[in-house]
């Protein structure tokens, strides 16, 4: 029993409050799970609860997202105590899957066992699936969000719901999973094609636009040393309570229109110039440097 649980994958989520002031805690709402086998993606069992907080208040009596959890609904609901069993059997030793679970939800989890002296569940296997898009499938949805992934394949409106999300979250995995089967099968026609569809700061051009582009190419390398630079560029996670966030990197290439001596040449050209300009009009000063840069 426990090598067939071992082989299982159980997709989980939490809903939590937004701590927004100082001395405030995490507090689990609501946990939702749902068992898969891996070799055929099916639904094997599910679990869904509301938890109720062992601080109503910090729950907001209204919610600010259409499907959030208001304190009017949680306030029947069981506690985390009372529904620690339950969670426990389902989530241990089994291979643990969700959206940014290793820095949000894993860590909220022990939190709530830990909180009630109690051990936690452990994984034999972790799969964050917003490391696991970020790395393969990229930014083609605009961010990693889960709600961007899902409007992006036109699979309707992110809940935040526990098991809505988790459902979602296999059902975002299944279609980039297939996106990237089929461009490792024509990796030439289709490896490049999403490209085309990312935001106007990377600039694509098509075949068409080959040959006119050529010569304005040939004329700007004229100018511009041949010389690559490549630049990273790192957003850090932070949506509300960096939660459900991706970390990317953007990477692209760019020519530089620098001169193609040293630096410490440039550096002693303007020293020069600086040294030289003391009793120099403005305008003789801003002529000569242009000549450093050609």
């Amino acid at each position: 029993m426990k090598q067939e649980m071992a082989n299982e994958i159980v997709f989980f989520d939490l809903e939590t409050n937004v701590p927004r002031k100082a001395g405030q805690k995490f507090w689990v709402l609501e946990f939702g799970a749902m068992v898969v086998c891996p070799r055929k993606l099916v639904e094997l069992e599910s679990y869904c609860t509301l938890i109720r907080p062992g601080d109503l208040t910090a729950v907001g009596v209204k919610s600010g997202r259409v499907h959030g959890i208001t304190r009017g609904a949680v306030l029947e609901a069981p506690s985390f105590e009372e529904v620690a069993d339950k969670i426990f059997g389902i989530l241990n030793g089994r291979i643990w899957a969700g959206h940014n679970i290793r820095r949000f939800d894993c860590v909220r989890i022990r939190e709530a066992f830990k909180e009630i002296d109690r051990p936690a569940p452990e994984p034999v296997g972790l799969i964050d699936s917003l490391g696991v898009l970020t790395e393969k499938f990229g930014r083609r949805a605009g961010n990693m969000k889960m709600a961007s992934l899902a409007t992006y394949f036109g699979l309707g409106e992110q809940k935040h719901r526990s098991l809505d999300d988790v459902r979602m979250n296999l059902e975002v995995l299944k279609h980039c999973a297939t996106v990237l089967f089929l461009e490792s099968s024509l990796p030439n026609v289709l490896e490049d094609q999403w490209q085309h569809d990312l935001s106007p700061s990377i600039t694509t051009r098509s075949k068409s636009n080959m040959s006119e582009s050529s010569s304005m190419n040939r004329q700007w390398h004229q100018k511009a040393t041949p010389m690559m630079t490549t630049r990273s560029k790192s957003k850090p996670y932070g949506e509300e309570i960096s939660r459900k966030s991706p970390s990317s990197v953007l990477t692209h290439h760019r020519v530089v229109p620098y001169p193609t001596g040293s630096l410490r040449q440039m550096t002693e050209k303007v020293k020069i110039m600086l040294r030289n300009a003391r009793n120099t009009p403005l305008n003789n000063l801003i002529k000569h440097s242009h000549t450093l840069l050609r």
